[in-house]
């Protein structure tokens, strides 16, 4: 039901334009319902990167799938919206940022935890190419093996952050990885808020491709 409903809300409506919002852009806004409560649309404007027009059709859509309920206090979660944000944050359940490192290439790094899904990645070449489009420079896929950071099609189980205990440490302290988790890191230099998207985006492609999948 959830990757459904995403794919619901992030679908056009002939005859409409094509969209300019994804379905990470409806994942950030109901992460900012569940820590805000009610959230403006102004705020929406401006958290998401996304225009008046944009953010007024993501509204539309959200409204039509039961998603939210809007107010003069301004939008909230419905319960079936707070079902959803409730499932993606059981599949991504925490994230951080990272300063510059030899896995995180940009002014800034946005790392995100998904759960039980090492065995859906192949290359991280899908993930990258979902950060990018989100105007990310890149984003750097590791799994979670044997309580190391193992890149994707590395056989021998290198740490790839053995030399970089600070961020190793960081990664542990923040995410709490277990076995079989993911944490991908999204890259940007023009901002945090781009690097956070791409890591996220890559997150849902990774859910949407396994769900296609399986």
């Amino acid at each position: 039901m959830l990757i459904r409903t995403l794919t619901k809300v992030a679908s056009r409506y002939a005859p409409s334009r094509v969209l300019s919002f994804d379905m990470v852009h409806i994942f950030k806004a109901l992460q900012l319902m569940e820590n805000e409560g009610h959230i403006s649309r102004a705020l929406l404007t401006k958290e998401l990167g996304l225009g008046e027009g944009a953010i007024k059709t993501l509204v539309k859509h959200l409204k039509m799938q039961n998603l939210i309920e809007t107010s003069k206090s301004g939008t909230r979660m419905t319960q079936k919206g707070r079902a959803i944000c409730s499932a993606l944050v059981s599949a991504v359940p925490a994230e951080t940022r990272l300063p510059k490192c030899s896995v995180a290439l940009g002014k800034y790094n946005h790392a995100v935890l998904l759960k039980n899904l090492s065995f859906a990645v192949k290359s991280g070449i899908e993930q990258r190419d979902a950060a990018v489009k989100m105007g990310a420079i890149g984003a750097t896929t590791l799994s979670f093996k044997d309580s190391k950071f193992v890149m994707p099609m590395d056989s021998s189980g290198y740490d790839s952050l053995e030399k970089e205990p600070n961020i190793r440490k960081l990664l542990v302290e923040k995410l709490k990885p277990e076995e079989e988790d993911i944490v991908i890191i999204g890259s940007a230099n023009d901002s945090s808020r781009t690097a956070e998207l791409a890591a996220k985006n890559a997150a849902l492609v990774t859910l949407v491709n396994h769900e296609k999948h399986d």
